[in-house]
């Protein structure tokens, strides 16, 4: 079954959305693959697709167990088996998981990043046919980047059980150091870089007009029309900038004074 056919047959979408042919069709060459997509922008069809055009299972290190648990009920709904191992399940739950992965028709498994650090998982993941590994919100793994997480930096280490697996690392948003970063600290090779997300500062919309119409209330400015743009959402700042000049760009932009 081709890429297409998956996608339509399991998504019921007739074509990809932008780079997502791209990185999968890198990922399926071997290649290692860095991609950066915005929020919504299709993110898991990037790993999904390509381990479902293969034999094996993708395996998935992801941050959150809210994350992990939604994408596997999700995967679960279109009649895909996926299954999470996660801190709170008991050992015989742990063990009974990782046993379908090896045996059964397991095609996702979601772990944390430190759950790679145990021997019982190390041993268990190198009987799995793995066919990808899939680092969601990759950002974590850079020191440069607002969310580090020193378990992250434990990947590079569990790939070298894997030589010849093709990474890909996922994220929405990332500057040129925290891309470099990732690069080096997942000691990705022959590696590929999308990107299509900006980087720097996330501010919430609502949140955002909050502040900014307190902020006119008590100086008793009147407030300039709201852009087309500043709707429900997220909007980013080009590049990292101290709080105080962010405010004062926002403040320039959107607040006139009398």
């Amino acid at each position: 079954m081709t890429i297409d056919e998956l996608l339509k047959q399991v998504w019921g979408y007739d074509a990809f959305r932008p780079m997502q042919r791209e990185i999968i069709e890198s990922v399926l060459a071997g290649h290692d693959v860095l991609a950066l997509l915005p929020t919504g922008g299709g993110k898991s069809v990037c790993f999904q697709v390509p381990a479902l055009a293969q034999p094996g299972l993708c395996l998935v290190i992801s941050p959150l167990i809210a994350l992990m648990k939604d994408q596997v009920e999700n995967l679960r709904k279109r009649g895909i088996h996926a299954e999470a191992v996660y801190s709170g399940m008991s050992y015989r739950q742990i063990d009974h998981t990782l046993d379908a992965c090896i045996y059964g028709d397991v095609k996702f498994l979601y772990v944390s990043p430190e759950r790679l650090r145990t021997e019982l998982f190390r041993v268990r993941a190198k009987q799995m046919k793995i066919n990808l590994i899939a680092v969601d919100e990759a950002h974590c793994v850079s020191a440069w980047g607002y969310d580090f997480r020193p378990p992250y930096l434990q990947i590079a280490e569990f790939r070298e059980l894997f030589p010849k697996l093709p990474l890909l690392a996922l994220t929405a948003t990332a500057t040129r150091e925290v891309k470099a970063d990732i690069v080096q600290k997942l000691a990705m090779r022959n590696e590929r870089i999308f990107s299509k997300a900006l980087p720097g500062l996330i501010f919430p919309i609502r949140l955002l007009r909050r502040k900014i119409r307190k902020y006119a209330y008590r100086k008793s400015l009147p407030m300039s029309p709201v852009p087309p743009w500043c709707t429900p959402g997220a909007a980013a700042v080009r590049r990292p900038l101290p709080t105080n000049s962010a405010a004062g760009v926002f403040r320039r932009r959107f607040i006139t004074r009398a």
